[in-house]
C-alpha cells in the first residue's frame, strides 16, 4: 500500500479544494508588491525579513511576505470595498528565516465584509480546523487571544497616551511587553553612563517643540552624513525621539497600572471559563470591559454552535500575533511537541486594514494562513 503524498504541493491542493468547496473564490495576487505598504502596515518582525528590490522607475518593491495585504489590495480594485467576498489562495510567500528556506508555501482564506463579526470569527476558526483535520492533523493545540480586551484594559488605567500606544504596539511580543511593563513600574536594570547620556538627550528633546526637535535631529543626521534611517524622514525620526522622551519621563511612575496589567496578562484557560475570570478581574479593578466581554462571550457561544470543542481551545490574555494590522480576535494552531515545529496555522481579525489601504471606512475582515512546509514535517514525523 502506497503512502499518501504529504508534500506541501499535495497538501496545498487538497486544502484549496476544501476552501473552494466551502464557498471561497480562489485569488492569485502578484508576487511583487510595493514595499511601502508592508513597511507601514506589518510588524517589525516582518519588516526586517522582507526581500527588497527596486523597479525600473526606482520604486521600492518586495516579494510578498504574506497573502492578506495583497488579497485586500486586489479586493479594493472593485467597488464597493465593503461588499461581502470570501477568498482563498495558495502559493509562496517570502521571508528571510534563519535556518529555513525563504520561500514558504502557504494556503489560506480571507472573509471580507461580514458584519456578524463574532460568528465570522468562529466560522473562520472552525474552517481552519476542519481543513487541518481533512489533511490528517488530529488533536492540535489551539490558542486564541483578543487585542480588543487588552486595549480596553489599557484605556481604563489612566495611562499617558504614549504609554498606551507603546504597550499596544508590543502586545503579543511577550518578553518585550513584560520588559516595558517592568520599566513602567520603575523596576529594571541599574543605570550606566551611556544610558544616562541618552536619557539626557531625550530629556532635552522633551522640552523642545516638534519643529525644534526636527531641526536638531536633521542637523545630527546631516553631521553624520545620513539622509534617512530605515526609510524614515527626519520628522519621523524626531517624532520617535519625542515619544522616547515621554516614555523615559514616565518610567517608574505607574506601579499600580503595571501590577494590574501583569495580572491581566496572566489570565488563561478555556474561553467559556475565562469569560467569568475576565469579568471578575474587571469588577475587582473598576474597569469597563462590558463591550469587549460581550463580544468575547458571543464569539465563544458561536464557537460552540459551529461544533468546536471548547475544552480543546485555550484563551491566553497575553497572546497576540506579531502583525500590526490585527485588531481583535486572533488564533494559532500548533502541535503539542515543540520539536515538531512552531505555529502551523495563524489568523485573526483585521478590520482596519482595508481602510489603511484606501477604503473610505473600516471593512470587517478575518482570515488565516497555513504553513504547508511545517505541516508536511509534522505529518511525515507522525506517519
Amino acid at each position: 500500500m502506497s503512502r499518501p503524498d504529504l508534500s506541501p504541493a499535495a497538501l496545498g491542493a487538497a486544502a484549496l479544494a476544501r476552501l473552494e468547496a466551502a464557498g471561497h473564490t480562489r485569488i492569485d495576487p502578484p508576487i511583487l508588491q510595493p514595499a511601502d505598504v508592508f513597511l507601514d502596515l506589518t510588524g517589525e518582525d516582518i519588516r526586517r525579513r522582507l526581500f527588497l528590490t527596486s523597479g525600473a522607475d526606482g520604486r521600492e518593491l518586495c516579494l510578498r511576505p504574506d497573502f492578506t495585504i495583497p488579497v485586500c489590495r486586489q479586493h479594493l480594485e472593485s467597488e464597493p470595498a465593503y461588499r461581502r467576498d470570501d477568498y482563498c489562495y495558495a502559493g509562496p510567500v517570502f521571508r528571510q528565516r534563519p535556518g529555513e528556506l525563504g520561500e514558504i508555501p502557504q494556503v489560506g482564506a480571507e472573509s471580507l465584509g461580514r458584519a456578524d463579526r463574532e460568528d465570522a470569527d468562529a466560522a473562520m476558526l472552525a474552517l481552519a480546523l476542519s481543513v487541518l483535520a481533512d489533511l490528517g492533523l488530529a488533536h492540535p493545540v489551539v490558542r486564541i487571544g483578543d487585542e480588543t480586551l487588552f486595549s480596553a484594559v489599557l484605556a481604563g488605567l489612566d495611562l499617558p497616551v504614549v504609554w498606551q500606544r507603546r504597550l499596544r504596539d508590543l502586545f503579543g511580543e511577550g518578553e518585550r511587553l513584560t520588559a516595558a511593563i517592568t520599566r513602567m513600574s520603575g523596576a529594571g536594570a541599574p543605570s550606566d553612563q551611556r544610558r544616562d547620556a541618552r536619557l539626557g538627550f531625550l530629556a532635552a528633546l522633551e522640552g523642545a517643540n516638534p519643529d525644534a526637535a526636527q531641526e536638531v535631529v536633521a542637523d545630527l543626521l546631516s553631521i553624520a552624513g545620513i539622509s534617512a534611517v530605515g526609510g524614515r524622514s527626519a520628522s519621523e525620526i524626531a517624532e520617535r525621539f519625542l515619544e522616547q522622551a515621554a516614555l523615559a519621563s514616565g518610567a517608574g511612575s505607574h506601579q499600580t497600572a503595571a501590577a494590574i496589567l501583569s495580572e491581566y496578562l496572566a489570565i488563561s484557560g478555556r474561553p467559556d471559563e475565562s469569560a467569568d475570570t475576565l469579568e471578575a478581574f474587571a469588577t475587582r479593578h473598576g474597569l469597563d470591559l462590558a463591550a469587549p466581554l460581550a463580544a468575547f462571550r458571543a464569539r465563544t457561544a458561536a464557537m460552540a454552535s459551529h461544533g468546536l470543542d471548547l475544552t480543546q481551545i485555550r484563551f491566553a490574555a497575553d497572546f497576540g500575533r506579531r502583525l500590526d494590522y490585527y485588531t481583535g480576535f486572533v488564533f494559532e494552531v500548533s502541535v503539542s511537541d515543540p520539536a515538531q515545529g512552531g505555529t502551523l496555522l495563524g489568523g485573526g481579525r483585521y478590520d482596519r486594514l482595508l481602510r489603511l489601504l484606501g477604503a473610505s471606512d473600516e471593512v470587517p475582515a478575518v482570515g488565516f494562513s497555513l504553513w504547508l512546509d511545517r505541516l508536511t514535517a509534522v505529518l511525515e514525523a507522525r506517519a
